[in-house]
């Protein structure tokens, strides 16, 4: 069955949404929900209220992502997986499609920005993709299109279309399981992929649940897509979480994304880094600017709305190495959101 939402796009039901899960099977992870609380936690966002995190950091490849790239590799035919696949990423997506191909018997060659953090390279060859770099991420998708043309390998998007979303919506079928009755659920918007396949499973699963979209103010695309209602692009990404720097923001996200969330929220750098320390200072995660967005959300512009409220908050992503972490986190603050 497919639900009806929108004025052209049809979106999975949770029907389709646990079909989905079960075929993911034991390839990736059913990661774990931990109520968050402590001095530091109280101090910030009231003892009344409480807050859960969905610890998606602790998913294979360290971020949600292989659930959308071996949602789509597992609809591909025999012969497309022995073409290949190839990908564009800052990352995450890219370590995810190199880890899903291995799974699934496939090669991976995988387009990357110079700016990539070279431990995120490492993974990426670690798991025995082909990395080529370029001197930014519109080059990437430029490249991309060449290989597909003259290699013949399936694109695995990182953030659009519907196989994508049906792969993300698992988190939020697990969460929405995991975290009953929340008020509120925080997520973070690069692209979109993973708040459009989260929100889609959270208001059926969750009807009077708020979703909250949180955006960087330095790759604002969703929310500038949002003011002019169609996907909008940026001409530049200006933001230390390069896991949430889409450039631009495509229709199939970008209409589940608006049919779904209630509101988006900007947050800047700082709170970001303020997040990370936090996080790191109370629950011992070490995670990247990405994986403290909704935290950081939480933490300032939505602290007071949601006082007092169930929340859910999403820990999507850890691929950092230690020097950058040490550089980035603000983990000696007493008040690290404040």
């Amino acid at each position: 069955m497919i639900i009806q939402w929108g004025s052209w796009l049809d979106y999975p039901d949770i029907g389709q949404i646990s079909a989905s899960r079960r075929r993911l099977g034991d390839l990736v992870r059913e990661t774990p929900v931990w109520r968050w609380q402590g001095l530091d936690v109280n101090a910030i966002v009231g003892e009344e209220t409480t807050v859960f995190l969905k610890l998606e950091l602790f998913q294979h490849t360290g971020s949600f992502k292989p659930r959308g790239a071996l949602s789509v590799m597992l609809d591909l035919a025999p012969s497309a997986l022995q073409r290949g696949v190839t990908a564009v990423s800052a990352g995450n997506h890219a370590i995810a499609v190199a880890f899903s191909a291995r799974l699934l018997g496939a090669t991976a060659k995988v387009v990357m920005p110079k700016t990539a953090n070279p431990f995120r390279v490492a993974r990426c060859r670690a798991f025995g993709a082909e990395v080529e770099l370029v001197d930014d991420v519109g080059l990437a998708f430029s490249r991309v299109q060449q290989i597909q043309a003259e290699e013949g390998r399936v694109f695995v998007h990182p953030f659009e279309g519907p196989l994508t979303a049906l792969g993300t919506a698992t988190v939020g079928l697990e969460f929405a399981t995991q975290a009953p009755d929340l008020d509120a659920v925080l997520i973070p918007i690069g692209g979109g992929g993973l708040c459009a396949g989260m929100a889609c499973a959270f208001k059926q699963m969750q009807p009077a649940c708020q979703v909250f979209g949180v955006e960087p103010a330095g790759a604002d695309t969703m929310h500038r897509s949002f003011q002019a209602g169609s996907p909008q692009a940026i001409d530049r990404v200006r933001t230390i979480a390069d896991s949430l720097g889409a450039p631009y923001a495509l229709p199939y996200s970008f209409e589940m994304c608006r049919t779904f969330v209630d509101e988006l929220v900007l947050i800047d750098d700082l709170a970001m880094q303020q997040a990370m320390g936090l996080l790191y200072n109370s629950m011992k995660l070490a995670v990247e600017p990405a994986g403290a967005a909704a935290t950081a959300a939480l933490c300032g512009p939505l602290r007071a709305r949601l006082r007092g409220k169930r929340v859910g908050v999403i820990v999507c992503g850890a691929n950092i190495d230690l020097a950058t972490f040490s550089a980035q986190a603000e983990v000696k603050r007493d008040a690290p959101c404040a």
